[in-house]
């Protein structure tokens, strides 16, 4: 009975005195990460992109040409478009001004009545309100081609009423911000070329429209860019394939980029098409909805996919290229060598998850479906010549993927008549709990020997790696099955790789690099980096990849051993001790003996490692084409770049 008493009290306690009410925008700043993501870089980016969407769909709604972007000294952020001006007469149900309104109510804005925009980018309408929230102070001001409205307002809080301080006759509306440290603590500087490769990537997406970006922060070093691309999309499929021709050779196969276009009815819905193939072995699609890259597709991706493989497949039947007895090619047929963007625009968005990276609606499918089945049906009849060089192209990809299979077959069957499924140089861990084993990957056999001696056997495999690897940036996937290097990796990992990839069939909670740290070694984690960005993508995204951190120097003293890292880390223990000292520098990880290994590289209570991390896939994949790319300019340039930031690593 005591019980029963106490749970009443406790449920008269938990009442409405008990809860906290968030109001205005303290929902905002109690949980910023909810509404742009995060608060770290990526997020702080986002504040500008959400102010610049807002003037990006007065342009789609036919009223603003030019939007100018600048960073002025201390970080502090300034958008000044073209268009009508945010309305600043007083909004009946709030009782305020439209203005005021839009930058201190969430979910508010001439995106939720149907009027205002037919379609709109922004973060599902609470854009404005959001920087504003996370914004240690925030001014607009507005121009209605007669009077200059100004309100500022700090941390969201309104700090004087919407008053008129000049007359004009531009119309338009210019924001200022300056991010808040107090949300933003890991950092409040702004990087140009995140914010130039976004607004490029609008200028591209919106023909027509004039974006510039401006740099202020240096007086002496002003930078100016401006974007304007009347060939939209069109532009854009170039502008990526010649990027990634800079590190290694891509000919388009036809001169013209291919287009389509098409809108509803009731304008409530368009999309926009460019493609062109290549002779690369690789492809880029990319897709996007109101102005957003969703970088994880959805429907309108799926409706492209769909299409395209039918009218190839169709065209391949008519024109006897496919003959009865022979089997449909796939998709991933017809998408090698292919440079695309998937535009879509529409009313009523529906997008999965907070950051918007896939769009959710099905109407969208069927319209980019029906689009590319009637209009490149129509193309590739009346252009026969283009039309056999794509079909060409996907048969040599055809045939590549038929020998992969044989390859992957050949590797099963030779495994299972050995007796085992596991390479012969893998010395495996004990556990079969993928999620507390781990395997080294390790650098020549000498250095393999003394960390099969120094490991912890229950939890740690190691698989020794010999002589040259391939170059995966080169080749088909039957070349990598067929690779005596790779083929060990593949098969002690187990989760198989490209479409067969399975995450779930992993053996192993960390897959760990370890080479040693000069030339040679550096080169081997590329290679091997490469292999799994290429083929063993999600091993990188989900955070399993990792390189390990063996020391450079052994110093001894008085029988006492240190270890360091780098040069400057050698110095700092030097300067700490007095008289003779004995340095030994590792050439490589051979060099240390089996407790050595343990005790500096490989034992999980006192090893440094590295994590390996994919912030930014399309960077990265720049980042691998660059170093492993046929081009040697590039890379040159990347590594004299590059070299003062590890200048005392001697790595």
């Amino acid at each position: 009975m005591d019980n029963v008493n106490d749970m009443t009290k406790v449920e008269k306690e938990y009442g409405a005195d008990e809860i906290q009410v968030l109001e205005g925008l303290e929902a905002v700043r109690k949980r910023p990460g909810m509404y742009i993501g995060s608060t770290g870089e990526q997020g702080l980016h986002h504040l500008v992109y959400e102010i610049v969407d807002n003037s990006i769909d007065e342009a789609l709604a036919g009223y603003c040409t030019k939007i100018e972007v600048s960073i002025l000294p201390g970080n502090i952020i300034k958008v000044k478009d073209n268009g009508r001006g945010i309305p600043v007469g007083i909004n009946s149900k709030m009782g305020l001004p439209a203005v005021t309104v839009v930058f201190t109510v969430l979910h508010a804005g001439g995106k939720f009545g149907g009027g205002g925009y037919k379609v709109s980018g922004g973060l599902h309408g609470v854009g404005a309100s959001v920087v504003n929230a996370l914004s240690e102070y925030l001014e607009v001001k507005v121009y209605d081609g007669k009077n200059i409205y100004f309100q500022r307002y700090e941390r969201g809080k309104i700090m004087n009423d919407l008053e008129v301080i000049g007359q004009t006759e531009e119309k338009g509306t210019v924001v200022i911000f300056k991010p808040d440290p107090l949300m933003f603590t890991d950092t409040t500087v702004y990087k140009y070329e995140i914010l130039e490769k976004r607004l490029r990537e609008q200028a591209f997406l919106n023909a027509g429209v004039r974006i510039e970006l401006k740099d202020e922060r240096d007086p002496e070093n002003i930078i100016v860019n401006e974007y304007c691309y009347e060939g939209g999309v069109r532009s854009f499929v170039n502008f990526i394939r010649e990027k990634k021709s800079k590190t290694k050779e891509i000919n388009p196969l036809h001169e013209e980029v291919i287009y389509f276009a098409t809108e509803n009815e009731d304008n409530t819905m368009s999309v926009e098409i460019a493609l062109q193939y290549t002779d690369a072995i690789t492809s880029d699609i990319r897709s996007f909805a109101n102005n957003i890259h969703t970088i994880d597709g959805g429907t309108h991706e799926e409706g492209f996919r769909r299409a395209l493989t039918k009218v190839l497949n169709s065209y391949g039947r008519k024109f006897g290229k496919l003959k009865e007895k022979d089997e449909d090619l796939k998709y991933s047929d017809y998408e090698e060598g292919l440079f695309a963007i998937i535009s879509v625009k529409l009313t009523e968005a529906e997008f999965e998850g907070q950051t918007k990276s896939k769009l959710g609606n099905t109407e969208m499918r069927k319209m980019v479906y029906r689009l590319i089945k009637d209009k490149l049906s129509e193309f590739l009849e009346e252009n026969p010549s283009v039309a056999k060089i794509i079909f060409d192209k996907a048969m040599m990809s055809f045939t590549a993927r038929i020998a992969a299979q044989k390859a992957r077959e050949s590797v099963r069957r030779k495994s299972a008549l050995d007796g085992a499924r596991l390479p012969g140089k893998l010395a495996d861990c004990q556990s079969k709990d993928p999620s507390e084993t781990e395997i080294y990957i390790v650098e020549g056999d000498s250095a393999g020997g003394s960390a099969k001696e120094g490991r912890d056997r229950r939890i740690q495999a190691i698989l020794p790696l010999w002589g040259k690897m391939l170059n995966v940036e080169k080749v088909r996937e039957d070349k990598v099955y067929g690779n005596d290097k790779l083929t060990p990796v593949i098969l002690a990992l187990g989760t198989g790789i490209k479409d067969e990839f399975d995450i779930s069939k992993l053996r192993y909670d960390k897959v760990i690099i370890m080479a040693d740290a000069d030339v040679d070694g550096s080169h081997i984690r590329t290679l091997l980096l490469t292999f799994f960005f290429r083929f063993m993508k999600p091993l990188i995204e989900e955070g399993h990849v990792y390189i390990a951190q063996p020391p450079l120097f052994r110093i001894t003293k008085s029988k006492k051993h240190y270890y360091a890292f780098s040069d400057v880390e050698r110095d700092s223990i030097l300067a700490q001790m007095e008289g003779k000292t004995e340095i030994q520098r590792y050439k490589g990880l051979g060099e240390m003996d089996p407790e050595q290994l343990w005790e500096t590289t490989m034992n999980p209570e006192t090893r440094t490692m590295l994590k390996v991390e994919l912030k930014d896939a399309e960077l990265a994949d720049e980042t691998f084409s660059m170093l492993m790319g046929e081009k040697v300019e590039p890379r040159r340039e990347f590594i004299e770049t590059n070299a003062r930031f590890v200048q005392n690593l001697d790595v």
